[in-house]
């Protein structure tokens, strides 16, 4: 079996995020346009759709996330060259391949996204050809189902729509969540108080039993992180997610000598196993939480679980797509406990777009999820979707 064609796609957003530019804290926040200026934060692009096709006509699927659309053109310049007329099949070789070519410029960012999109449709395309689902190559299924925290609960402007919600999901069965904090350093003491309202009307509307995550994505700082933390301490928050910008992991470690009645974690918009080993190594979070089509693929991301292990830290990937729920089952709990369940809802905050893109994708049943046996990802294309959200080059909207 050989590569025979490569092509890839940039798909936009189902609608602009909004929901995200208004009920979320972020790295960028404190600009003054953040709201009013519709690039000010996500570009057009959502993610980079990859194709491999062999010479035998089947396809494998996989995509670049981190929300951009470089990697198409850095898999047309520089990775279908060296990967077309390859056995799919040889992971590692491929992987070493393109990471060594680029590494001058591709450690992280765009080109480990894009690398990330060719390992994963690779993976698909082994499973098709072999009849089987990509968790039984990459180390047999270790778990027949899996719970879930289903990752929503914005932070809406209405405290009662917020504890309605907090509740419908309890009723669907689902004991773990995550919520968005809505504010940070720019909104001063109100923020904070803000901030507070929005953790204590979730942790009233589903009580103690429920475990509760909250996410600040980039949006705080040292400073103000350990504010909140003590502010949020009665909560009993299961972790903080993302409270500093990637690079600040001597803030991480700041945050766990001061804090350590609370669990942060962040991995997200991390690179590659030795981004994540240094994030052991100073034992800078409690959890990691990488995205298989932006850290280096599955692949990579087997790598850095078996890293995880030896250092006695849980992987919970970052959302319910293919990719790294075959990763999640073909790892024991003690590796990966969770999978973080973003629901096919409305509206679309581009975290869901998934569900439009693809069939085949397993939904939660009771607060947890299981995989079947289909080959490969388990998952289809839908074309017309595709060709209805694909973003031409030169296109701004």
């Amino acid at each position: 079996m050989r590569i025979s064609k490569i092509r890839a796609r940039n798909i936009g957003f189902s609608r602009s995020p909004v929901t995200l530019r208004r009920n979320l804290v972020t790295n960028t926040s404190q600009f003054d346009d953040f709201e009013s200026r519709a690039r000010g934060w996500f570009g057009p692009v959502m993610c980079t759709l990859v194709e491999i096709e062999s010479d035998d006509g089947l396809v494998g699927i996989g995509t670049a996330g981190a929300f951009h659309g470089a990697a198409k053109s850095i898999i047309e310049d520089y990775y279908a060259d060296l990967i077309l007329g390859e056995d799919p099949r040889r992971h590692e070789y491929l992987w070493q391949r393109m990471y060594r070519t680029t590494v001058r410029f591709g450690r992280s960012g765009s080109p480990m996204a894009a690398i990330s999109a060719l390992d994963i449709a690779c993976w698909d395309l082994h499973g098709k050809a072999e009849g089987k689902p990509v968790c039984d190559l990459i180390g047999g299924r270790t778990q027949s189902r899996v719970p879930c925290y289903v990752s929503r609960l914005y932070a809406l402007e209405d405290l009662d729509l917020l504890a309605e919600e907090a509740r419908r999901w309890q009723a669907l069965g689902f004991v773990r969540m995550k919520q968005r904090f809505g504010f940070g350093p720019k909104d001063g003491p109100e923020g904070m108080r803000r901030n507070v309202e929005l953790v204590r009307t979730v942790r009233e509307a589903v009580g103690d039993d429920v475990e509760l995550a909250a996410d600040a994505y980039m949006g705080w700082d040292v400073g103000y992180t350990m504010e909140m933390a003590k502010m949020l301490r009665e909560f009993k928050l299961s972790w903080i997610e993302e409270p500093l910008m990637p690079h600040e992991i001597e803030g991480y470690v700041e945050l766990k000598l001061r804090c350590p009645w609370q669990r942060w974690s962040c991995g997200e918009h991390s690179y590659g196993k030795w981004e994540f080993k240094e994030l052991m190594d100073r034992r800078a979070v409690d959890i990691l939480q990488f995205d298989t089509n932006r850290v280096g693929g599955i692949t990579e991301a087997v790598k850095i679980c078996a890293i995880a292990e030896a250092a006695g830290l849980p992987v919970i990937p970052h959302s319910n797509e293919a990719h790294n729920t075959h990763v999640i089952f073909s790892r024991p709990a003690h590796v990966c406990p969770l999978v973080e369940y973003f629901p096919n809802v409305e509206p679309d905050t581009g975290n869901e777009l998934f569900w439009k893109l693809f069939r085949g994708l397993p939904e939660a049943e009771n607060g947890s999820l299981s995989l079947d046996s289909t080959p490969g990802l388990g998952i289809e294309v839908q074309q017309q979707t595709v060709a209805e959200l694909e973003v031409m080059p030169g296109q701004t909207n």
